[in-house]
C-alpha cells in the first residue's frame, strides 16, 4: 500500500479533521518538512522504534530520539516540546477543582504526569467532606525504586487546610502496580496518624503504566 505524502496528510487534516489522522500522521504534522526523509517516513520509523506506543515514545529523551535515523536535533526538540505541552495541559486540567468518586477519578488526574516518570513521586489530594479537591500537592520525590515520606508533614498539611479527608498517590516506574511492604507500612502509619485528628485516609493509589492499585479495594485500608 502506497504511503500518503506529507502534503496529502496535511490536506487530509483540513478536509476530514484531525481525528481522522493516525498516530504516525499526527507525529508527521508535528515533525514537519525537512531532512533526508519525509515527515511521515520519519514518524513511522520513530514509532516502530518505540513499539508503536505513544506512551513509550513520550518517555524518550532527546538523545534516544536522535538515535532514530532522520530525526536530528530540530525534530527531536519539536517532538519533546509537543509531549511536554501535552503533559502541562493535562496537569492544568487536573489542577481544576473536581470531585473524587472512584479510584479511576484519581488515576485520571495523576496518570498523565506520573506514569511517564523514571523516578517515584508521592502526591496528596486533600478533600472536603463532599470529596471535592481542596489541594493537590507533591509530598515526596525519590529514586527509581523508593522514596522517603514524612507522614507527619502529610497530616500536618491536612490540618492546615482543615481537610477532613485525603488520598495519597504515588507511581511505580517499574510498571508493576502492586504495593511493596514499605508501601503498606507507610499507608498504615499515615492512616493511624490522620485518625488522631479525625482525618480519614480515603485511599492510597499506585499508578504504573496503564494500571492502578487501590489500597482500600484490596483491604489495606478499612
Amino acid at each position: 500500500m502506497e504511503r500518503s505524502t506529507d502534503r496529502e496528510i496535511r490536506e487530509k487534516l483540513v478536509s476530514r479533521g484531525v481525528e481522522s489522522l493516525s498516530d504516525a500522521e499526527l507525529i508527521s504534522i508535528i515533525l514537519g518538512d525537512g531532512g533526508e526523509y519525509s515527515a511521515i517516513e520519519t514518524a513511522t520509523r520513530i514509532l516502530d522504534a518505540n513499539g508503536s506506543s505513544l506512551l513509550t515514545l513520550s518517555r524518550a529523551d532527546m538523545p534516544r530520539l536522535r538515535m532514530t535515523e532522520g530525526i536530528g536535533m530540530r525534530r527531536a526538540a519539536v517532538l519533546t516540546a509537543a509531549f511536554e505541552l501535552a503533559v502541562r495541559l493535562r496537569n492544568q486540567e487536573a489542577a481544576a477543582p473536581s470531585v473524587i468518586r472512584t479510584k479511576d477519578d484519581v488515576a485520571e488526574i495523576f496518570a498523565p504526569q506520573l506514569s511517564r516518570l523514571k523516578h517515584e513521586e508521592m502526591w496528596a489530594l486533600y478533600l472536603t467532606s463532599a470529596n471535592s479537591v481542596i489541594e493537590k500537592r507533591r509530598i515526596s520525590q525519590g529514586g527509581v525504586t523508593s522514596l522517603t515520606v514524612d507522614y507527619k508533614l502529610v497530616v500536618k498539611r491536612a490540618i492546615e487546610l482543615l481537610s477532613p479527608a485525603m488520598i495519597i498517590v504515588h507511581n511505580h516506574p517499574s510498571g508493576i502496580a502492586s504495593p511493596s511492604p514499605e508501601d503498606i507500612a507507610l499507608t498504615a502509619r499515615i492512616t493511624e496518624a490522620a485518625a488522631l485528628f479525625d482525618i480519614l485516609l480515603v485511599d492510597h493509589i499506585i499508578i504504573a503504566d496503564n494500571a492502578s492499585y487501590s489500597f482500600r479495594q484490596h483491604g489495606h485500608i478499612q
